[in-house]
């Protein structure tokens, strides 16, 4: 393994061992802590709240006691303050990548990625917000008796739940929505990933959230104080991203108080290269597709699909760079590739190669854990996948790509179709009506044609069936946190 020096844990930000709530920096109820660590050497960062039951409530307490006024609050104002928190992150932009490589792993220019891609989201929304309460309608009902009038409101206090594979563009592509809408918020990051969220939480302080508007809990015991939250009524959205098997819990959960729901959950995603694709480009495409944040990324490329003619040529390619990609520590120069978030998850990458090549697949590069210490894992290439290998339905969400061949686009089709989750897709063809026609046929939330990268703060991001509702991002991903009030009006 390359690129093994290590750089030390960045300055936090924040004060250590304290969480914001109701406009304080508080410790835990019962003073624990969790400790966050270094996926790249297994070495502790620092010490975090670990929050109760009781500080769940209090978090509720604060948004609770803290919405009305927000929902008051001109739409240009919380877009002022949403703004700042955009320059307030790119001011930042070094200490947030260097975070977030330190407790996650990815190397640092994706970091850096990160924090544009996170700050574009409170742009985004600022400029946003101010149009709330000009897109409404108002007019004459059919039979001329009354006017109708329909505006838009907040749906009301908010639980973020986010993930470890983006510490700060999934907390920012949920608060700076609600925030626009006029909803305050309780966000719980990962527990792996909890320092990005933290750092999020001072810059909007420093930008003039209001006590109460933004409240983050950090906690090891994510169950019972997310559940105790749902159960207060005063809670009225649940924003999820994360598996569709916790996601199905919490829609339960969600049923008991009728609560407004987003969920972004699984993915399978099909990358499906034509005889007719720019080749360079189809390889560059699927490299990124694959291995951004090392793969671990619910958009990307699970199965990758090539046309039997061009077969042979495309995996050459593409194992020649897979190949190459240097593993490392995230913050070392050189490191094309970072650790994986943790040893349970090199473990579970692991268990799904052994399990294809056990039962016929041929590894053309990796596959192998190499000597620690750090959670690490290589790029790897996977090629006649037998139909009982699990790698073809499960998420890998590691650096493995699994390549299959196709004759026809219809076979291409029905292959990227079958799957119960439709988040993203990709397809790369030099022929538009192919491309158009394909991607419309696929069952999917999004498609890149010709590229790799679909992310953008001004589109809608979410994917259909087992993948999740509703969307974030774009216009949709403000609409997500408001509700439609209809004014019948007699003159």
């Amino acid at each position: 393994m390359e690129n093994t020096t290590t750089a030390p844990a960045p300055p936090l930000g924040f004060p250590e061992n304290l969480m914001p709530i109701g406009g304080a920096w508080i410790p835990s109820s019962n003073n624990a802590n969790l400790t966050v660590a270094n996926p790249a050497t297994g070495e502790p960062i620092a010490e975090v709240p670990s929050a109760t039951v009781h500080d769940g409530l209090a978090a509720v307490d604060a948004a609770a006691t803290a919405q009305p006024a927000w929902a008051a609050t001109p739409a240009r104002e919380r877009a002022d303050i949403l703004f700042r928190t955009y320059e307030g992150i790119l001011a930042r932009r070094d200490e947030f990548a260097a975070l977030i490589t330190a407790e996650m792993g990815k190397p640092l220019p994706e970091a850096q990625t990160e924090v544009d891609y996170g700050a574009g989201f409170f742009r985004w929304f600022a400029e946003s917000a101010g149009r709330i309460h000009t897109e409404g309608q108002y007019g004459v009902e059919p039979g001329g008796n009354y006017q109708i009038a329909v505006s838009k409101r907040p749906v009301g206090p908010s639980l973020l739940i986010t993930p470890w594979n983006f510490p700060l563009a999934m907390g920012a592509r949920k608060i700076a929505p609600a925030l626009a809408a006029g909803c305050t918020t309780i966000l719980k990051p990962a527990e792996l990933t909890p320092l990005t969220s933290l750092l999020l939480a001072r810059v909007l302080e420093e930008a003039g959230a209001p006590a109460g508007v933004v409240n983050v809990i950090t906690t090891n015991n994510s169950r019972d104080v997310i559940a105790a939250i749902m159960k207060d009524s005063r809670v009225r959205k649940i924003s999820f991203t994360g598996s569709t098997q916790v996601g199905r819990a919490l829609l339960a959960q969600a049923a008991e108080n009728v609560m407004n729901t987003s969920m972004e959950l699984g993915g399978n995603a099909p990358l499906i290269v034509f005889d007719d694709a720019d080749l360079d480009q189809a390889v560059e495409g699927a490299m990124l597709a694959k291995l951004r944040n090392g793969g671990q990324s619910c958009v990307g490329a699970n199965r990758i699909y090539v046309q039997n003619n061009i077969a042979a040529e495309f995996t050459a390619r593409f194992t020649e760079r897979m190949a190459a990609a240097r593993l490392g520590d995230g913050a070392h120069p050189d490191t094309d590739l970072g650790p994986l978030v943790d040893a349970k998850q090199v473990k579970t990458v692991a268990a799904l190669v052994t399990d294809a090549v056990a039962k016929g697949a041929v590894c053309l590069t990796g596959g192998t854990i190499p000597q620690g210490p750090g959670s690490y894992y290589p790029a790897t290439v996977l090629t006649n996948i037998p139909t009982n290998a699990e790698i073809r339905t499960e998420e890998i969400f590691g650096p493995v790509a699994a390549i299959y061949t196709f004759d026809t686009e219809n076979e291409a089709i029905h292959e990227a179709n079958n799957t119960p989750y439709g988040l993203a897709s990709y397809i790369f063809t030099e022929n538009l009506s192919r491309a158009l026609r394909v991607a419309n046929a696929i069952d999917a939330g999004m498609t890149g044609i010709n590229r790799g990268l679909i992310s953008n703060p001004a589109a809608p991001f979410g994917g259909t069936n087992q993948s999740g509702l509703h969307r974030e991002g774009g216009t949709e991903g403000l609409n997500a946190y408001q509700e439609t009030k209809y004014t019948g009006i007699q003159l």
